[in-house]
């Protein structure tokens, strides 16, 4: 019964989050209207929505996502190229629990992490 989810996260500032994930990761605005409160990004099949929190204090955001891909080695250097910041302790790496990962924290300090399983 179950089709998709979609993972809302916080964010402080439409139009930074907004940029970032355009501009940064590829993803597209899929907001039908302009609401000033709520935005909805989408690349691929994956779709994020954010929801204002203008108090929100980065350094204690625990908003995290994970999200599979098919090609990570691909996507991982895509983002390099493009010189976006891998998390500091995320760079691409084989974990002991059979996936290839990598991570990212977006403006708002939310966690993103990429994993593919190893085959």
């Amino acid at each position: 019964m179950l089709t998709s989810v979609h993972p809302k996260l916080p964010m402080r500032d439409k139009s930074i989050t907004r940029d970032y994930y355009l501009k940064q990761l590829g993803f597209i605005d899929i907001g039908a209207e302009d609401y000033p409160d709520y935005l909805l990004m989408q690349k691929d099949q994956v779709q994020i929505h954010f929801f204002a929190f203008k108090d929100l204090d980065p350094r204690e955001n625990y908003g995290q996502i994970y999200i599979r891909t098919d090609n990570i080695h691909e996507w991982y250097q895509s983002l390099l190229d493009r010189k976006v910041p891998i998390h500091p302790n995320g760079h691409l790496s084989t974990k002991p629990w059979g996936q290839w990962e990598f991570a990212l924290l977006d403006p708002d300090h939310n966690l993103i992490t990429f994993g593919q399983a190893i085959s």
